[in-house]
């Protein structure tokens, strides 16, 4: 395996660039391939910033959610997240056995547990913020600054 382009599970992303001597046929024109393409890219740039933290996109999401919005249902989670309630639960559990985050019943309504970020969490999610912020700002650097936030509209006006 070659250390440089392999993991155990494969070429990492930053690796799946163009290779040389392969056409691609009409996929240039497929605008899902460009959108994935940048993802890619993006979530590349976002394991650099992360690094050694244990943390994907959607667990640094959920941070964010949590601490934006303190005694967020599990349920109201998975739906900002996009995922089924099996996969919020299995989110909070990992984020609860690293004690990042806890459960605790709302104060407005004892029947419901409130996800709540942990002064851990709150300390981890402080300084990845400084580093995701840091290495987004360096991979935004390839578009001029009307770019980007032309794509940032246009990308919010796709998702809805």
């Amino acid at each position: 395996m070659n250390s440089k382009m392999e993991s155990p599970r494969g070429p990492r992303p930053s690796e799946l660039r163009r290779v040389p001597g392969i056409d691609y046929g009409d996929l240039e024109s497929h605008f899902g391939y460009a959108l994935r393409r940048a993802q890619i890219a993006s979530f590349e740039a976002f394991y650099r910033a992360s690094a050694g933290a244990g943390i994907t996109p959607p667990r640094f999401t959920a941070l964010v959610i949590l601490h934006a919005n303190p005694g967020i249902t599990q349920t109201t989670l998975g739906n900002v997240l996009g995922t089924a309630r099996s996969g919020a639960m299995l989110l909070t559990d990992w984020l609860e056995e690293r004690g990042l985050a806890e459960r605790r019943s709302r104060a407005d309504d004892g029947r419901v547990w409130g996800l709540f970020l942990t002064v851990k969490g709150e300390a981890l999610l402080a300084r990845l913020r400084r580093r995701v912020r840091e290495n987004d700002a360096a991979f935004a650097r390839r578009l001029a600054p009307r770019e980007r936030s032309s794509l940032i509209r246009l990308l919010n006006k796709l998702a809805g």
